[in-house]
């Protein structure tokens, strides 16, 4: 169904009306306010997963925090997305996310255009409090295009949801459970030698960090393109539309 041509859901974020549609999450009508919630596995145009929880926030009448990626709107819903405990909660999560991986900015070719670095400045996070896994991963650099380095990588499933929902070809999915959960290609084997892989380089594009790369590139110089997504997903629903307007 196809959205009013106008918001027309009240909503109350940090102190100030805004005007939300009635398919809207927390995080969209606050993105579109300009209200900055912190966000890592959020990505427009694919499907919300809700993993990070950096994008707690405090909904009146509700006992615990709630993602904004995952939480919709109602009529008169008070929302309250900065506070102590917000600011807390989300500084030991990214301190934990930190601790799991193997993430030494000085060598990695995202170093600068990293959000998992650009949340940490953010969040004024200067050392981690929990105890470093150190875990021992080894580097796929089997395609001919592309580099995976797990030992950056926050399984943030937009890899996966990428491939899958835009792609339609479900390379990566994520495999184990807990604290052994990692990602995979295909069932398990190199990248090069997963039959299902495009080489379109859309997931390397919305990877939040220096995990998935492009081959060749040096510290420093790798960019990655998060909106693409939304770019290929809008234009593609603007063509649905224009083609059943003409039909």
């Amino acid at each position: 169904m196809a959205r009013p041509k106008r918001p027309n859901v009240p909503v109350v974020i940090d102190g100030h009306e805004v005007m939300a549609y009635p398919d809207d999450t927390v995080l969209s009508v606050a993105k579109r306010n300009g209200i900055r919630i912190p966000h890592l596995c959020a990505l427009d145009g694919v499907s919300v997963y809700g993993g990070c929880r950096l994008c707690v926030v405090d909904v009146a009448e509700r006992h615990k925090l709630m993602p904004a990626c995952g939480t919709a709107v109602a009529e008169d819903m008070e929302v309250h997305t900065q506070s102590r405990t917000l600011q807390e909660h989300r500084k030991l999560i990214l301190e934990m996310i930190l601790a799991e991986g193997n993430h030494v900015c000085a060598v990695c070719v995202s170093n600068g255009a990293c959000e998992l670095q650009d949340l940490a400045v953010e969040l004024g996070v200067d050392h981690v409090r929990p105890d470093y896994q150190f875990p021992r991963r080894t580097v796929d650099a089997s395609h001919p295009k592309y580099t995976f380095d797990p030992n950056r990588c926050v399984l943030c499933t937009r890899c996966v949801r990428t491939c899958s929902e835009v792609e339609g070809a479900h390379v990566w999915d994520v495999a184990g459970r807990a604290n052994g959960s990692y990602l995979i290609a295909d069932l398990g084997q190199p990248w090069g030698e997963a039959p299902s892989c495009t080489w379109c380089g859309k997931c390397v594009a919305v990877c939040p960090t220096g995990a998935l790369a492009w081959k060749g590139k040096a510290v420093g110089e790798m960019r990655h393109d998060p909106n693409l997504v939304a770019f290929l997903t809008s234009a593609r629903d603007e063509g649905e539309w224009l083609d059943r307007e003409t039909m």
